[in-house]
């Protein structure tokens, strides 16, 4: 069958985007020499990792036409947060893949044991046409099982995906719609600028709504990510507000905020 690189030439290090504030790191693409990934020639180069990094991991992308399969091959991550401060054993991690928005469906590389630098070397289906697969984009969410079995979430990757020899620039645009919901309708909404070349857009922006302390309960701030020009694009979003809207991690937010008024109450969300 004829196959295409998606969205770069087959070989990508890219850190990953953290899932809580203290892990903040940068998403720079760095592209490598595919050759390199039947050996460990590389190793020497990427020892220097930044300081706020949470892992590295080593992926290969291709897109067969004619049989409309996208192929992932996940093949190492290094550097993962370990459980133990000076240990490289005590983490069990593994990887869900995703092809957002649809995050119901997704596949599962198998649990590596005590090991902050897991080998994979397993290979992934999605069946998806080129057009639809312009549409998505393909998030790794890395997962570390702990000593009480629970799956603690370490970090993701976002890949957008396009059958072609590279990137359109116009893919790599982020921006996010910050909208007021009062009852049930949307009164007011606000746009960021639009963030360009990178993955892991920083908005640095601030919004104000003008809110009466008694419409508190039945008000909330809903979240849209969206990338490209298509504003039906979405990548992910997240609603904050009272019972009525929210539940989890976004109410507790909506209660913190509540609770300190006239204070900058931040909190990292997770994209549905």
């Amino acid at each position: 069958p004829q196959c295409v690189p998606v969205a770069a030439p087959c070989g990508f290090l890219i850190p990953l985007t953290p899932s809580s504030p203290p892990a903040a790191a940068a998403c720079s693409l760095g592209a490598i020499n595919p050759e390199l990934y039947k050996t460990d020639e590389l190793e020497g180069e990427l020892e220097q990792y930044p300081e706020d990094h949470i892992g590295r991991v080593w992926l290969q992308l291709e897109y067969q036409t004619e049989a409309e399969k996208l192929l992932v091959t996940l093949i190492k991550a290094k550097n993962l947060p370990s459980r133990l401060i000076g240990s490289i054993n005590s983490c069990d991690p593994y990887v869900r893949l995703f092809l957002i928005p649809d995050e119901r469906r997704y596949l599962q590389t198998k649990i590596r044991k005590k090991t902050c630098n897991p080998r994979f070397d397993e290979t992934f289906v999605f069946q998806i046409t080129a057009k639809e697969l312009e549409e998505r984009a393909l998030k790794l969410t890395f997962y570390d099982v702990d000593r009480d079995k629970k799956h603690v979430v370490i970090g993701h990757v976002l890949f957008l995906l396009k059958v072609d020899k590279e990137l359109r620039q116009e893919k790599n645009e982020f921006q996010a719609r910050i909208a007021l919901m009062q009852q049930t309708k949307v009164t007011k909404s606000k746009k960021t600028g639009v963030v360009r070349g990178t993955d892991s857009p920083s908005f640095n922006e601030s919004f104000h709504f003008k809110v009466a302390q008694d419409a508190l309960d039945t008000t909330a701030i809903s979240v849209l990510v969206t990338v490209g020009k298509k504003a039906d694009n979405v990548v992910g979003r997240v609603q904050l507000g009272s019972f009525m809207f929210s539940r989890g991690k976004a109410l507790d937010h909506w209660n913190l905020m509540l609770s300190q008024p006239r204070q900058h109450v931040k909190q990292w969300h997770t994209l549905t």
